[in-house]
C-alpha cells in the first residue's frame, strides 16, 4: 500500500494527466486509423481520423450509455461504429436515416422516390468516379463496371433509431448491403477531418496534402 502511495505523490500530475485524457477520448473526442479502402476517394488507407463522440449523444465515459441525445445522424454524415455484426468497428456514410424508402439500380441511389444527381468525374477502364449529391452533401464515389450484386438492392424501409450506411468505395465496401442497417446504440461518432495520413507504400510517410483534411470538402 505504501508504495502505491509513493507512485501517486512521484506521478500525481502524469497519473491525472493519462485519466483526463482517456475520458475525453471516450466521452468527447478521439482518432481512429482506417486500414482499408471502402471509403475511397474520401477517406484513404492510412488516414487517421478525428471523430467528434458527441456529434448524437452524450455518453457515459467508457460505456455506450446515453445520458443525453444532442444531434440525429443525417445523410451524408460519415459516422463511426462499433458493429456487432461484423464484429469490427466500422466508419461508413449515412445514405438513409428512419422514415426514409431506400433502393439501389445500378450503382443509383434512390431515395424516396428520387434518383439522386450524379456528375462523372473520371472514366477509367475499370471504374468510374462520380460525384453524388446526397441531401445537399456532394461527394466522390467509385463505382465498378464489372457487374455484380453489390450494385443492387430492393426498396428498404428504414425503421426508428435504424440506418443504412454504405462506403463510398461502393462495389468494396463490406456495409449495411452486407451487415444490415446499423443501430443508433453503437454509433460512436461523426467523423469530421484527417488529423494525419501515412502512406502505407511509401514507407509510412505522411501525406502532406491530407492533413487536417476536411471530410466535408466539395470535390
Amino acid at each position: 500500500m505504501n508504495w502505491l502511495l509513493k507512485v501517486w505523490k512521484n506521478n500525481r500530475s502524469l497519473i491525472l494527466f493519462i485519466c483526463l485524457m482517456s475520458v475525453f477520448r471516450s466521452a468527447v473526442a478521439d482518432w481512429y486509423e482506417v486500414p482499408t479502402g471502402s471509403m475511397n476517394p474520401t477517406i484513404v488507407e492510412g488516414d487517421r481520423i478525428l471523430t467528434d463522440k458527441m456529434a448524437y449523444d452524450l455518453r457515459v465515459p467508457f460505456s455506450h450509455i446515453s445520458l443525453m441525445r444532442t444531434d440525429e445522424p443525417k445523410a451524408g454524415d460519415i459516422i463511426v461504429f462499433d458493429s456487432k455484426a461484423a464484429n469490427n468497428r466500422l466508419i461508413k456514410r449515412v445514405i438513409g436515416v428512419p422514415g426514409d424508402t431506400v433502393t439501389l439500380v445500378d450503382n443509383k441511389l434512390i431515395i424516396n422516390g428520387k434518383e439522386l444527381d450524379y456528375a462523372l468525374t473520371d472514366n477509367e477502364h475499370e471504374q468510374q468516379t462520380l460525384i453524388e449529391n446526397l441531401a445537399g452533401v456532394q461527394h466522390a464515389i467509385v463505382v465498378s463496371k464489372t457487374p455484380s450484386v453489390m450494385q443492387h438492392f430492393a426498396p428498404v424501409v428504414i425503421p426508428k433509431d435504424m440506418y443504412l450506411a454504405m462506403g463510398d468505395n461502393r462495389d468494396n465496401s463490406a456495409d449495411s448491403r452486407v451487415i444490415g442497417l446499423v443501430p443508433r446504440s453503437e454509433l460512436l461518432g461523426k467523423a469530421k477531418r484527417v488529423i494525419v495520413s501515412l502512406d502505407y507504400d511509401d514507407y509510412y510517410l505522411p501525406r502532406k496534402e491530407r492533413l487536417l483534411h476536411d471530410l466535408y470538402l466539395a470535390p
